[in-house]
């Protein structure tokens, strides 16, 4: 098998993969990026809504006052001293990115345009390009990261083992057309995203397999709050068949005033709770999931256009554009909407250096569990995670790792390649997915998360793989297969409703709030 050594290995090309090679890179150290798709090919380039930023020249907000929304939000399990400190430092890395061509949204002065969205007390999000603040930001950071001279990109490839010995990781094992190679490294920094292609419906792309998570987990690190998975209220009710996912309606049009209702226009989100549209998203996705249950519907509406067609359409191009595709006008239609999962709050658990408990093994964006969002995240607080703690862990990285490659006390190697299996992966992913969505979905009880531990089993059973796979596909539901039943056991486990996790059978709230932990013995 063929080997290589880097001072740093970063798998993932997210925001926060991106952004960490850029500031190692300044160190004029040898930088190797891993991307199992093109390099901007990521669940980053589908946020919308913004990204937070607690700006000192915004006298409406403060740190203290965004501390308390994510507070509020997080339903108990947000720790207090992680959400100051990423706030505290939110303007600096906002200044910070502009050095990389990234770029917000502004008015004829010159000044930022921020946003509101549901549970935030003021306006303080960014956006660019109106909607396509994630999209904007991905596309001036991968121009940035392909001028840099010091970092590798390593295209369509997929890590998937960790080389670990004695607790310390000493590097990864990448795989690709060319076969297998080991990657010798001082530092592994996983910023693999999300798991929502666990889940029939999701917004994200068809590349959210929980990789990363699944790494972590093999290799011996704990994991943090698993069955805290955040169901976006409002995704487009349609299935994009491309990109095997659903469209996203960001909770930013509800933050402009658009309103929930029946097929008739009706509005209904008033018998739910009285902040209506702008509840927590896991309130207002429990709700219009109930309404759909009353009314034996598949979706509900979104009336966005008393928000004014100049402004709607300045401000949601992007939603404006895909609507359209499918016959909508959003200046005068209802959008037919519906709740998918779309983010998740748990994975590895790190500190804000982006340690995890395996040395020399780091974890950054939305694969990492820092404790900032608890069991239900803050709107547009996911991007500001993304390169604060980014930012953080390339400033720990500079001061701390080796230049040259760690001694190799480990000789990876695997025996053989496994022959291609009679199983349809396909078809398992699709069983995964189906279980998933309707055991381990917006509502939980006992006998649907025995029902769902009992189904994967099956599913595991049938796809045979544990270790070595023959093509990327299988390596993807082997980590898929890894990560749903530790969500699942998670959730059986908290007897309790809090935050995103709701059990029909403990509606309840546990008076302490405790974080559930998870490590592969």
């Amino acid at each position: 098998m063929k080997s290589s050594t880097y001072p740093v290995v970063i798998i993932g090309s997210g925001i926060s993969g991106l952004y960490t090679a850029l500031k190692l890179a300044q160190t004029k150290s040898e930088i190797l990026l891993v991307t199992k798709s093109n390099l901007e090919q990521s669940n980053s380039f589908y946020a919308q809504g913004g990204m937070v930023a607690v700006l000192d020249d915004n006298k409406d907000d403060s740190v203290d006052l965004h501390v308390s929304d994510t507070l509020i939000a997080g339903a108990g399990l947000s720790e207090e001293e992680t959400v100051k400190f990423i706030s505290e430092n939110s303007d600096a890395v906002v200044k910070d990115l502009l050095s990389f061509g990234v770029e917000f949204d502004k008015d004829e002065k010159g000044n930022f345009t921020l946003t509101k969205e549901a549970a935030h007390s003021v306006r303080r999000i960014l956006h660019s390009g109106g909607d396509a603040t994630g999209r904007e930001m991905e596309i001036a950071l991968c121009k940035a990261v392909k001028d840099n001279n010091y970092i590798k990109i390593l295209e369509n490839t997929m890590a998937v083992d960790l080389i670990v010995k004695d607790n310390k990781c000493e590097g990864v094992v990448v795989y690709n057309s060319d076969g297998y190679e080991a990657v010798y490294s001082n530092a592994v920094i996983l910023a693999t995203g999300a798991i929502g292609q666990l889940y029939k419906y999701t917004t994200n792309p068809i590349g959210a397999t929980g990789d990363g998570i699944a790494l972590a987990y093999r290799a011996g690190a704990v994991l943090q709050d698993m069955e805290f998975v955040q169901f976006h209220p409002t995704a487009l009710a349609f299935d994009d068949c491309e990109n095997h996912n659903r469209f996203l309606i960001s909770e930013a049009v509800r933050g402009e005033g658009a309103k929930l209702c029946d097929k008739n226009g009706v509005e209904f989100m008033s018998k739910y709770d009285t902040r209506k549209e702008l509840a927590p998203r896991d309130i207002v996705a429990r709700s219009i999931f109930k309404q759909m249950q009353e009314t034996n519907e598949p979706n509900v509406y979104l009336n966005a256009s008393i928000i004014g067609k100049e402004k709607l359409l300045e401000r949601f191009p992007t939603i404006a554009k895909k609507c359209t595709q499918y016959g909508i006008d959003i200046t005068k239609d209802l959008i037919p909407v519906a709740p998918v999962a779309h983010y998740f709050m748990g994975g590895i658990k790190t500190n804000l250096k982006s340690e995890t408990s395996v040395k020399n093994l780091y974890a950054v964006g939305e694969t990492a569990s820092t404790g900032l969002h608890g069991a239900n995240r803050l709107a547009s607080n996911s991007l500001l995670e993304c390169v604060v703690c980014a930012y953080e862990c390339a400033k720990f990285l500079k001061k701390n790792i080796q230049q040259t490659s760690s001694c190799r006390s480990v000789e990876f190697q695997f025996e053989q390649e496994a022959e291609v299996g009679n199983s349809d992966v396909g078809l398992l992913k699709q069983r995964l997915q189906n279980t998933m969505w309707e055991n381990v979905g917006i509502f939980r009880t006992k006998e649907t998360l025995e029902r769902a531990l009992k189904d994967i089993e099956e599913i595991q059973n049938e796809f045979g793989r544990i270790d070595i796979c023959a093509f990327k596909e299988e390596y993807e539901l082997r980590n898929m297969l890894t990560v749903a039943p530790l969500i699942t056991v998670s959730a059986l486990e908290r007897k309790e409703s809090r935050g995103a996790h709701y059990r029909l059978d403990y509606t309840g709230t546990n008076e302490t709030a405790q974080h559930s932990l998870i490590k592969n013995m």
